[in-house]
């Protein structure tokens, strides 16, 4: 039996009625056209103030979500360390545009430093650049276009919300994960977590980048990135994922007129997230945090370790896979003893609702991503009739 097929290890956790809800989802997510409906509905009822918070919550949200606070999560977190699964506490509140609000999350993240600091079950903290600042002026950075004054001093508060919480991390021995976003921001946040990397990764890998390989440029960045490492002496932390913003990447580029970002199809994108964690592996100032859905990567990954002789301890090698998905890469992973953690998405309902749209349309344009979690729930309830 293929590792990734054991279906008791992979919901060991799940009691009958919460295999039956993951299954409800699933068939509802397998169709496209119900999913367009269902995000336009649950977007209006939020915006009209509609009470459909508790429907939202009793489905979707508990499926994919760990809580609404920190503390919401933590009954989640104890669950899912007893079977060796650590949690990445993600405040998955998108979209803010205020100071106010960029503070709060500053106060968030350097909490969730703390409880990352006290409990091991939680080995990383996480954050979005844009939790930090708002997009329009990371754009405008990446696209090179002059600041006014007010936007250089709004910038320089960015860049001490990323080293407050950078230092934190760093005093406290916390590593800290740090999420990638759309390619037309993104420059202005990679050359500022450069530097963060530059100051704090002196002794090992502590503040991570994020690598969306569905971009066909990543691999030569990662590969430049490692020079400028050796040069300065500084190590490598990049958590590399295939990325989440693929349909809105393709459409952008073309109606703006310019060639896509996007790899040309999903091969060519398995392609080179395969080449990045093969790169990655072959060297010790690097650690790699893996987050996929995909076995075959899961699998290769493991060779490489094993190849490498880098072992299931070492705190340079974690896999990721996102709460309320790829349980059986999860749990068969953590039974064998490799460092494994899921992300775990909190906050309140109505601002995590971009997120769950974005997983639940993901979910319906990667081919064979549902159709395989649906299989696997299938074959554990039939297991169980038995």
């Amino acid at each position: 039996m293929k590792l990734f097929d054991n279906t008791e290890v992979a919901f060991s956790l799940k009691s009958n009625s919460e295999l039956e809800r993951a299954y409800f989802l699933f068939k509802m997510i397998q169709n496209q056209p119900l999913v367009k409906i269902g995000t336009a509905l649950t977007n209006f009822a939020l915006k009209a103030h509609l009470p459909v918070e508790g429907l939202i919550r009793a489905t979707v949200f508990d499926h994919f979500c760990g809580g609404i606070t920190e503390n919401d999560c933590i009954s989640s977190i104890d669950r899912l360390y007893t079977k060796g699964v650590s949690s990445v506490l993600d405040y998955s509140v998108e979209g803010k545009e205020s100071e106010e609000e960029f503070d709060h999350t500053l106060e968030k993240i350097l909490k969730i430093i703390d409880f990352s600091q006290e409990k091991k079950a939680v080995p990383f903290a996480v954050f979005k650049p844009t939790g930090f600042g708002r997009f329009a002026l990371f754009q405008k950075i990446t696209e090179k276009k002059e600041l006014t004054a007010d936007e250089k001093s709004e910038w320089l508060r960015v860049k001490e919300r990323f080293d407050t919480v950078c230092k934190a991390a760093h005093q406290k021995n916390v590593p800290l994960l740090i999420d990638a976003e759309e390619s037309w921001m993104q420059d202005a946040a990679d050359n500022l977590i450069e530097e963060m990397m530059m100051r704090y990764n002196k002794e090992r890998a502590l503040i991570f980048n994020t690598l969306q390989m569905y971009r066909h440029d990543r691999l030569a960045y990662l590969k430049t990135l490692h020079q400028k490492a050796q040069k300065e002496g500084f190590h490598i932390g990049m958590k590399v994922v295939r990325g989440a913003y693929m349909e809105k990447e393709r459409k952008r580029a073309e109606e703006k007129g310019y060639e896509s970002p996007i790899c040309s199809d999903k091969l060519a994108t398995d392609i080179n997230y395969d080449a990045a964690v093969t790169y990655m592996l072959q060297y010790k100032d690097m650690a790699l945090f893996a987050g996929t859905h995909n076995e075959l990567s899961s699998y290769l990954v493991m060779d490489l370790a094993s190849k490498h002789a880098i072992s299931k301890e070492d705190n340079r090698l974690w896999f990721g896979q996102l709460y309320g998905m790829s349980d059986n890469i999860s749990f068969n992973l953590s039974s064998l003893g490799y460092n494994v953690a899921k992300y775990l998405p909190f906050g309140p309902v109505r601002d995590v609702m971009p997120y769950l749209i974005r997983r639940a349309e993901e979910n319906t344009s990667v081919a064979g991503q549902t159709s395989r979690e649906l299989n696997l729930l299938q074959t554990e309830r039939k297991r169980r009739k038995k």
